[in-house]
């Protein structure tokens, strides 16, 4: 199961469905909601027409068993103002909701109580209905206590003030109801109604939830089955669309998995014919190559090169101490030191250009550059061609050892090239440092500009060895020049020599 879920697109498709899945449960919810509200208020309006249908007969005088009852789908209940049940729909066996639990009519009240009982609750009863109202009111209760069941707390009508022949305001509640012996959910409607001689009359009819249980039902029952079937739709769509949106990452892993395999760096991942992330991946991961392929060819050509320029000192070196050896007079003591001295110079240039390509960070040390420029320059004092040095002070920093290192690499490169003068100035220019060293040899032509900063580059005026070093003053100079912020380049000299240019940061 992780072995699967670590697959992109297992989670991508997972992803989907659980989000789907969610939206199509909240979708779902809200439309059942929806659907039961709308079909349930349609039976409470279906229920209250009913009830001001029966509730506009009793206004209009119509006695209780010449009501419109015989509805079967519709249970109605007629309520009188001493709770008793005065009028009830045919077949009806059993109730809940409406407060009234009989379904058996009972017989109304004497006509002196109804009144009294309606002018208590509001009504009007006639003069000659007064005479001892509270002893038929003891004696109704008494004839009705036995016979009638107590009332399940039925619901007061909010208008206590209700005209002769004034129908109220309905009131809504759910409950159940048994006709001719089927049983099913109601929703009832109450209506109370004013009726002259006969005080507060309460309605209470039902409508049938049945269409509506079935029509949630049947909604229920589609989603039920088809929200899986869209879920295993999209989860579906989503996997063979992520599958195919992979596919070029899966050649791209393929060739990278194979160039590692062989170690050829010249081969180079698919680019999809898009412009999507997929693309840009590929175009990266070509560019990393080539420079990797870079690097590794550089590390190649530096360490024959480097190898190429340690045998011929070494092998020197040892020629001259086996005939010293075999002959003591014969041994060239000065060639040996000169060959000593080289090779030690060699190894401590690689060993700096080791540090710099490692990232070797510089020195944090502040100093006047023009200081040491007229420091390095005075050291010189065995070169062939006299130095001159223009300086002005200039603040920087870094580390004072490599940029000394710079300096005598740049007045060496001068000295062996240059016929009659080397020229060094410091200027400060904006926020940067310059030091120039100009000669008036040859110079360096302009497609070689950048070639000659190469590490073990000679050209062709500087191959022999008697006059030069292994080719890396420049590369060392540059490098080292760029770790501290700055720059080296070369350019043609007024004279028409070489003049190069070294930028470093004041600080």
């Amino acid at each position: 199961m992780s072995r699967f879920l670590g697959s992109v697109r297992a989670r991508a498709t997972l992803g989907a469905s659980v989000v789907v899945a969610v939206a199509l449960a909240a979708a779902g919810a809200a439309v059942l909601l929806s659907l039961w509200s709308n079909l349930s208020g349609q039976a409470g309006t279906q229920a209250e027409r009913t009830a001001r249908e029966v509730a506009a007969e009793l206004a209009a005088g119509r006695g209780y068993a010449d009501l419109s009852l015989d509805d079967e789908d519709q249970p109605v209940q007629v309520v009188d103002g001493a709770g008793r049940l005065v009028a009830v729909t045919e077949d009806l066996e059993r109730i809940s909701g409406t407060g009234v639990a009989r379904v058996k009519p009972q017989a109304p009240a004497p006509v002196g109580a109804d009144a009294a009982d309606g002018r208590q609750k509001g009504g009007t009863g006639g003069p000659g209905e007064r005479e001892a109202p509270e002893e038929r009111d003891d004696a109704g209760d008494r004839d009705d206590a036995g016979d009638r069941d107590e009332p399940e707390e039925p619901e007061e009508s909010d208008d206590d003030s209700l005209e002769v022949g004034e129908i109220g305001d309905a009131s809504f509640g759910d409950g159940s109801a048994t006709v001719d012996g089927e049983t099913a959910d109601y929703r009832f409607a109450t209506v109370p109604v004013e009726v002259d001689g006969r005080g507060t009359l309460t309605v209470h009819a039902g409508a049938p939830l049945t269409a509506e249980q079935e029509a949630v039902s049947t909604a229920l029952t589609v989603m039920l089955i088809g929200f899986p079937l869209l879920l295993a739709v999209v989860a579906l769509v989503t996997w063979l669309v992520t599958r195919r949106a992979l596919r070029p990452v899966e050649g791209i892993r393929r060739e990278m998995a194979a160039i590692t395999a062989s170690e050829d760096l010249t081969r180079r991942v698919p680019v999809p014919d898009t412009h999507d992330e997929v693309a840009m991946l590929a175009r990266t991961t070509n560019e990393t190559l080539a420079a990797l392929e870079h690097s590794v060819e550089r590390q190649r050509r530096f360490v024959a090169d480097a190898s190429h320029e340690l045998r011929s000192p070494i092998a020197s070196l040892r020629t001259q101490l086996e005939v010293g050896a075999a002959h003591p007079g014969l041994l060239d003591v000065d060639g040996a030191v000169e060959d000593t001295v080289r090779l030690q110079r060699l190894a401590a240039d690689l060993l700096l250009l080791a540090r710099l390509d490692a990232g070797e960070r510089p020195a944090d040390a502040r100093f006047d550059l023009a200081a040491l420029v007229r420091a390095e320059a005075a050291q010189r004092g065995g070169d062939r061609v006299p130095v001159s040095v223009d300086a002005e002070s200039v603040p920087v920093a870094g580390s004072r050892g490599q940029l000394a290192r710079v300096l005598g690499n740049l007045l060496d490169n001068a000295q062996r090239h240059t016929r009659t003068s080397v020229a060094v100035t410091v200027r400060r220019e904006g926020r940067w440092a310059v030091v120039e060293v100009a000669d008036d040899g040859a110079g360096v032509p302009a497609g070689e500009r950048e070639r000659v900063f190469e590490r073990f580059v000679r050209l062709d005026e500087a191959r022999t060895r008697d006059d030069g070093g292994a080719g890396l003053g420049l590369a060392i100079a540059r490098d080292v020049a760029v770790g501290h912020g700055g720059s080296l380049t070369v350019r043609e000299a007024a004279a028409g020599g070489a003049l190069f240019e070294l930028r470093l940061p004041s600080a």
